[in-house]
């Protein structure tokens, strides 16, 4: 069950405010009320209009495709925990992505680590920190990737870890999809599906962040179904101008018989000419497979161009 690391990797004046009695784009109709702060009120918004750009959003998974085309410098901390929250083994590094040509590949600058990071043999060994390197790292250079968006988010790779990579893409690029393969998860992704949205609150509010005023997006359970749903928080920041995600916060968790997780992460994103790029990425999470050893870890990768 390899599968489960894939969720690695989320105002005052708030009024309820119903979609339905918004001017709305018929083409695209959410039944589920949303609360909407004053501000919003006033500028004539477009709920359902803004739910579709929601849904169909490729802004935020072109930042993190275009990050394989540019050189950058990354400081990188990962940390596993054991019982007592004691750190077990860590990994701090620098690291440094180089472009030739049509290729990337990743310099080592400085590296530290403590505890059982490593295996022997010098692999990972814990798997949490084996995506991390598979998703940053490129130690052998990669070549003639594209930064073509359309129809990408369904590539599915081969093996047990390009495998997870779809599956966390799904998730974390395309929130309110059904992410398949996941036993026992159902509809729990669909928070834009009837039967789960009602299980939300949903609220749209106007903010500024990094300097541009934004539309913020904020779903969490409604009380009576918070131990029923699948996203305890999840927050994204819509710049106004154009609608761009320049900022997106998940909460997560889930629990079965046979597996249990909880997870929150932070991504923020800048803009560099007329492309923006993934800036800071951080995660804690705790899971755990039936069978396997419980894994808590946290990460933090903040990127510099």
């Amino acid at each position: 069950m390899r599968w489960l690391p894939i969720f690695l990797f989320v105002v005052a004046g708030l009024i309820p405010f119903s979609s339905r009695s918004q001017r709305y784009d018929t083409a695209s109709k959410f039944s589920q009320d949303i609360q909407l702060d004053a501000v919003v009120v006033k500028s004539g918004f477009d709920v359902n209009a803004f739910i579709r750009r929601v849904r169909t959003d490729t802004t935020f998974y072109k930042a993190f495709k275009s990050l394989h085309f540019i050189a950058y410098s990354a400081e990188n901390d990962i940390r596993i925990f054991g019982k007592s929250n004691e750190v077990t083994a860590s990994l701090s590094s620098k690291t440094k992505q180089e472009i030739t040509g049509r290729c990337r590949s990743t310099k080592v600058l400085e590296e530290h680590t403590s505890g059982d990071f490593y295996t022997r043999g010098g692999d990972y060994n814990y798997y949490t920190a084996a995506l991390f390197a598979h998703l940053f790292f490129a130690p052998k250079p990669v070549c003639n990737e594209s930064d073509i968006v359309a129809g990408s988010l369904s590539e599915r790779g081969s093996g047990t870890m390009a495998k997870s990579e779809y599956e966390l893409k799904q998730l974390i690029f395309n929130p309110g999809a059904k992410v398949s393969g996941v036993p026992f998860m159902g509809d729990r992704a669909s928070i834009f599906d009837e039967d789960e949205a009602r299980k939300y609150d949903f609220k749209i509010t106007i903010e500024t962040y990094n300097g541009d005023e934004c539309y913020v997006f904020r779903i969490t359970p409604k009380d009576s179904y918070e131990s029923k749903t699948l996203f305890n928080e999840l927050t994204t920041w819509f710049r106004r101008s154009d609608y761009s995600i320049v900022a997106r916060n998940y909460s997560l968790s889930y629990h079965t018989l046979v597996y249990d997780f909880n997870v929150q992460m932070q991504v923020r994103l800048t803009q560099i000419g007329n492309k923006l790029y993934p800036t800071h990425i951080g995660y804690n999470g705790n899971w755990h497979v039936f069978t396997k050893k419980r894994e808590r870890a946290k990460f933090t990768i903040d990127i510099v161009y």
